[in-house]
């Protein structure tokens, strides 16, 4: 019997499935090199000379699903999230995982402080059709 006193391990919930801590698959890190890089709306985009993923054994099968998702259509890390059911801390993880193997880039995008201001681009427009 196990230590549950119910016959079944601890580790199977009947609903759902068997069960892996989220810092099993990070191999316990909670950060990556490319960490800093990875808020929530950064793009990530497989990488166009990346070979298959599944034939790299040093991939886990989450690296493979991110590298894969990501090939047809460019994905937030909020969407890689909720895509997988993974915790963004995970997917960050893995995301760097996959930019240190080049698989997949990150493309973050501009910061709106660093847009250009309305009233600007109205001058703009207003200078051309002045034209």
């Amino acid at each position: 019997m196990s230590a549950d006193g119910q016959g079944r391990s601890h580790w199977f919930d009947d609903e759902a499935g068997p069960v892996v801590r989220p810092y099993a698959m990070t191999r316990g890190r909670t950060t990556s090199a490319a960490q800093h890089r990875l808020d929530l709306i950064a793009v990530v985009v497989t990488e166009p000379h990346a070979d298959d993923p599944e034939t790299d054994p040093t991939l886990s099968p989450e690296h493979v699903d991110i590298v894969e998702l990501c090939r047809g259509t460019p994905q937030t890390v909020a969407e890689l999230s909720a895509e997988l059911d993974l915790p963004i801390g995970v997917v960050r993880v893995l995301v760097g995982d996959l930019v240190d193997f080049e698989f997949v880039h990150v493309n973050r995008p501009v910061p709106p402080a660093e847009l250009p201001d309305e009233s600007i681009l109205r001058d703009v427009i207003n200078g051309l059709r002045a034209l």
